[in-house]
């Protein structure tokens, strides 16, 4: 019969042999510290999420926008220079997020762009203006154009929607990369 190997306790670091392949902590004392911290940790979590501004939400909402695109556009050329996108790009607005903030999250305004495009030639304006319309249809382009002055309306329901919207998408987009390389 083989012998069981001692473990480190996760809670004060002794080790100790467990009777379950399963057991984690040394004795009941641990256990009961363990259990606190996790219920700590949780309304913890739950607190950080209801004191979080509607600023704060967006800014995370754009993070995960931006994670998306760069994933929806990876392998395709730089919107403005054509240029193969590195490893490192930005998702680059058409129409600027400050100017324009209802386009902030469209999809048919955010492209993959390369960093000397999108920071140091600010846009590369022209440039993108001929591409994009090669990239989204005829029909999205006018639409874009004529959503231009539409005010952003949306509130934080919406805000928290759109972010497990996006974070769907990304893992299903991993998904489907990772049963491509299979």
């Amino acid at each position: 019969m083989r012998s069981i190997k001692p473990k480190k306790c996760k809670e004060c670091g002794g080790s100790f042999t467990p009777f379950k392949t399963t057991q984690v902590v040394c004795g009941p004392k641990c256990a009961a510290k363990l259990a606190e911290a996790k219920v700590w940790k949780e309304k913890k979590k739950v607190m950080i999420e209801n004191t979080r501004t509607r600023t704060e939400w967006l800014s995370l909402l754009q993070i995960v926008f931006n994670k998306y695109i760069r994933l929806r556009d990876e392998g395709k050329p730089c919107i403005s220079c054509d240029r193969p996108l590195g490893a490192k790009f930005d998702a680059g607005h058409f129409f600027s997020v400050g100017r324009y903030p209802n386009l902030r999250f469209n999809e048919d305004n955010v492209h993959g762009q390369c960093v000397h495009c999108n920071q140091h030639l600010h846009g590369n304006h022209l440039e993108y203006n001929e591409r994009i319309q090669h990239r989204i249809s005829a029909f999205n382009y006018v639409v874009l154009m004529n959503k231009r002055n539409d005010d952003l309306k949306i509130t934080l329901d919406e805000i928290k929607e759109l972010i497990k919207h996006y974070k769907l998408k990304i893992k299903e987009h991993d998904k489907t990369r990772t049963d491509n390389r299979i």
